[in-house]
């Protein structure tokens, strides 16, 4: 068995009143996709956000590799444990500001031949570095969005329905760079998706329902 990356203990969130999330647990391991299932509003972007620390329990603890996330600075949590939004937020003028902003976080020049070939990965072409960002579509923007997210390779890459508004070629793109972190570079993969391809690349599937989970059979 892997290592245990994430564990999730007796968590709850409530808001509103009502528990949206109600003294779940469970774990997460090394290099593992996980795919969260459930109906709408049963709180599947909630656990994600409280699992990446944008959020906070109402009660209940997560653990990074054996410490509770409330012990390690955000900072440094976020670049092991990476959340991707739903919709791309890009800011500054253009591709360049994007993928520059990892390394000036850490004090650090751009690698230029690195951000040229892992936007090729997705399909860009080398030249995007200095395409301003308005001129993007939006399956461009997210493309753009997931690489700023890889230029350092994080240990675990937390994505919230991030293909949902995607045609099938920027899905396609997406879910194969997805698959080649996880083989190539060891990343573990948290998803929320309602699309049957990215839930068939799973290792397991997890269904988020009236505030508990409970693992689901692949049908493979």
């Amino acid at each position: 068995m892997s290592e245990t990356v994430l564990s999730v203990k007796n968590l709850t969130f409530s808001a509103e009143g009502r528990n949206i999330l109600d003294h779940i647990s469970l774990n997460i391991h090394e290099g593992e996709i996980v795919t969260f299932a459930g109906p709408s509003g049963s709180g599947k972007s909630t656990l994600l956000k409280l699992i990446s620390s944008i959020i906070s329990p109402t009660s209940g603890n997560i653990f990074y590799k054996g410490t509770d996330i409330l012990e390690i600075p955000a900072t440094e949590y976020r670049k092991k444990v990476s959340y991707f939004f739903q919709n791309a937020v890009l800011f500054g003028e253009t591709v360049r500001d994007n993928l520059s902003f990892p390394y000036e976080i850490r004090n650090e020049r751009l690698d230029e031949q690195k951000a040229k070939q892992v936007l090729e990965e997705v399909r860009l072409p080398s030249n995007y570095l200095d395409q301003p960002v308005h001129e993007l579509s939006g399956g461009e923007k997210q493309r753009v969005a997931l690489v700023r997210n890889m230029m350092f390779m994080p240990e675990v890459l937390v994505l919230d329905e991030v293909t949902s508004s995607l045609d099938t070629e920027n899905s396609d793109i997406i879910l194969s760079l997805v698959k080649k972190i996880n083989q190539q570079e060891g990343c573990t993969v948290l998803w929320v998706t309602h699309k049957d391809k990215e839930i068939q690349e799973a290792h397991r599937l997890i269904e988020v329902k009236d505030g508990g989970v409970r693992e689901l059979e692949l049908s493979k």
